[in-house]
């Protein structure tokens, strides 16, 4: 028996239990209505404005770096942690360009990789060679919600624990960054093997602990080279720095603090970006659209916690090309133009507390 898109969005409710949920998706048909829709409603909406792209990260950046040094300086604790949040929020979108770098058509935005790898990739020690030619993959037709994603783990078909570690390990991302680009990334060019684990394990920005990176070809693996080459001088100044004396080490601490902050910030984000109910099994495109989340206006707080068009991320499954500042428009038109009983509305959700209630209850279901 199969369902229609509409039909199985509809009973794809918490209270049929994530198991029954995750037989229902592998079930559902692509909506060609919807998907012819959104090809032919946002034709228009694919080249991505470098005045935008510019503007908007670059005051990011500066915002997050000045906010970042009121906190190291400033004498009040209250004033130390206002800057504090101001520089984590504002360092986490322009952090989040790394998504744009991933899908962006180079030629439509000049410099802007190196731009963006310059001024948040290499100082926040995480230069865009980790996501490029990972997150590819996790919109292939084939790959997503498989053991080949890089990017997705059945989080609500495992067991309640994983929850908090899967948002603990973040916190140590700053430090195992520090680690790898100081210490193995330069020790593996003298050691084969280590090389070898240093680019399919921990030369990526992924969540499947089962996922191993292959080594770049081209122009990727040129990128690839000048990109690690420069982070690992940056990370070994850095703690040259601390160890003597020339950098503070409360001002370093404030750094990693902050660093580690944006980390967990996103983690959250990712936690609640999918509906994670996918059991290994290739899916449809509708389908993997709906185990995807809108956040949509009217709700304001989605703009700092899914910044960068992130907000939009079941869209931006069915248009990866389209950029960020784009998406809002296009979520728009086709919420205007598809019936009612459209797939397409079944991505939309409120709000991250209920979806983290709606992951958290499916674990605590599952783990019972």
């Amino acid at each position: 028996m199969t369902f229609s898109p509409a039909e199985t969005a509809r009973e794809t409710t918490p209270d049929i239990g994530v198991a029954a949920r995750a037989e229902r998706l592998k079930r559902v048909p692509d909506d060609k209505a919807m998907l012819r829709a959104v090809a032919e409603l946002t034709r228009d909406l694919g080249t991505a404005n470098p005045r935008i792209f510019w503007s908007d990260f670059l005051f990011s950046a500066f915002l997050g770096y000045a906010a970042l040094a009121v906190a190291i300086v400033a004498a009040p604790l209250w004033l130390q942690l206002v800057a504090a949040a101001v520089s984590i929020l504002a360092l986490y979108r322009a952090g989040g360009f790394i998504h744009e770098v991933t899908h962006m058509k180079h030629s439509s935005v000049p410099g802007f990789r190196f731009g963006f790898n310059a001024v948040i990739g290499v100082p926040l020690l995480v230069p865009s060679y980790m996501y490029e030619g990972i997150h590819n993959l996790h919109h292939s037709r084939t790959r997503y919600g498989t053991d080949q994603d890089p990017e997705y783990l059945p989080l609500a078909l495992m067991k309640p624990w994983t929850l908090p570690v899967f948002i603990l390990v973040s916190i140590l991302a700053p430090l195992a960054l520090l680690f790898r680009n100081a210490v193995l990334a330069p020790l593996s060019l003298f050691i084969p093997p280590l090389r070898r684990l240093v680019v399919e394990r921990y030369s990526g920005l992924v969540i499947n602990p089962a996922f191993r990176r292959r080594p770049a070809e081209g122009e990727a693996r040129r990128n690839w080279i000048w990109q690690e080459t420069v982070a690992s001088i940056w990370s070994i100044a850095l703690l040259t720095g601390v160890f003597t004396g020339i950098i503070p080490l409360n001002a370093f601490l404030i750094f990693l603090a902050i660093v580690s902050a944006v980390a967990v910030l996103n983690q959250i984000r990712t936690l609640v970006a999918h509906l994670w109910e996918n059991d290994g099994e290739p899916l449809s495109v509708t389908a993997q659209f709906l185990d995807s989340v809108n956040v949509p206006p009217p709700g304001l707080l989605p703009a700092l916690w899914a910044p960068v068009g992130l907000r939009y991320h079941a869209l931006h499954h069915l248009l990866p090309s389209v950029p960020y500042h784009a998406l809002g428009e296009a979520h728009r038109r086709l919420s205007a133009e598809l019936a009612p009983d459209s797939a397409y509305h079944n991505a939309s959700y409120k709000g991250l507390p209920g979806l983290a209630y709606r992951l958290a209850k499916s674990t605590m279901v599952r783990g019972a």
